[in-house]
């Protein structure tokens, strides 16, 4: 009989997975605007995990960054060093003016910007990909370069989920993430590349785009890796604040950093992998 919560992630996923493949498919507002909601949310959540160590993040502040970062990214196209430090200067100005010395300035403008980086700009990266230079005229080709990596790492996800309950064995990383095993990182990796290639011979190169071998099992394995890394290193921060899920926004899934955890490190690299591949 399937636990509550199996049954509460599989209700999840299936509601999530057409919804997100429809607003990939929309791209433009839909896709920024859905990106800067993820953004609010994943930062609210880290201003909770500073206040629990008496860190008071200047929270209104970070949920403006963490809205405007992606909206910007698709409507201004401005460089990201320049609106960065533009908005560093901004809430380093706040705190003079609502911390003071005694607030703890250093802490609170930190855990401010980190947040609204971390939860929105890191996901800011799939507004690149999908709105590449191609993607008016080839939107399809486009879609599914964007979802390339997405696949990628659901599958090494629930492969290392599976193999890991079935052989057990040595702990990943046994005090940040317990559940993780060495046999779950391996078989989710192998797993991610045989997908990475399959869908890069069979899908993508049949809308135009010409990746090697070579590019695809790299491409596979990078993300595989980083985005079990990923998942890891959210982690650290739950341990820090003591906390098992980052909060209970989504039923049998914990909070939106949760569910993304493995995403805010497979995005960049993604898009970085694709300019370096010379396709966005």
């Amino acid at each position: 009989m399937p636990s509550k919560n199996l049954v509460q992630r599989i209700a999840v996923a299936v509601v999530a997975i057409p919804v997100v493949v429809g607003i990939i498919w929309l791209g433009g507002w839909a896709l920024a605007a859905t990106l800067a909601v993820l953004g609010v949310l994943g930062a609210r959540e880290i201003y909770d995990f500073g206040r629990r160590q008496g860190i008071e993040p200047l929270e209104r502040t970070g949920w403006l960054a963490a809205a405007g970062i992606p909206l910007l990214a698709y409507w201004a196209k401005a460089p990201a060093f320049l609106l960065g430090a533009i908005w560093l200067m901004v809430t380093m100005a706040i705190a003079m003016a609502r911390r003071g010395p005694s607030g703890r300035p250093l802490a609170s403008v930190s855990i401010t910007m980190f947040g609204c980086v971390y939860a929105s700009g890191l996901l800011a990266f799939l507004i690149a990909i999908r709105h590449g230079s191609g993607a008016a005229t080839r939107p399809l080709a486009y879609v599914l370069l964007t979802l390339f990596p997405l696949v990628i790492t659901w599958v090494c996800d629930t492969a290392a989920m599976a193999m890991g309950t079935a052989l057990g064995g040595s702990k990943l990383a046994p005090i940040l993430s317990p559940k993780k095993t060495h046999a779950g990182a391996v078989g989710g990796t192998l797993a991610g590349v045989i997908t990475a290639l399959a869908l890069g011979k069979f899908v993508l190169n049949r809308q135009g785009w010409s990746f090697s071998p070579g590019q695809l099992l790299l491409f596979g394995l990078t993300v595989s890796i980083v985005g079990q890394i990923g998942d890891v290193a959210e982690s650290l921060f739950k341990r820090e604040a003591g906390l098992k899920d980052s909060s209970t926004l989504i039923p049998g899934h914990g909070g939106v950093l949760d569910r993304l955890d493995s995403l805010y490190f497979v995005i960049p690299t993604a898009a970085g992998l694709y300019r370096m591949f010379g396709v966005i």
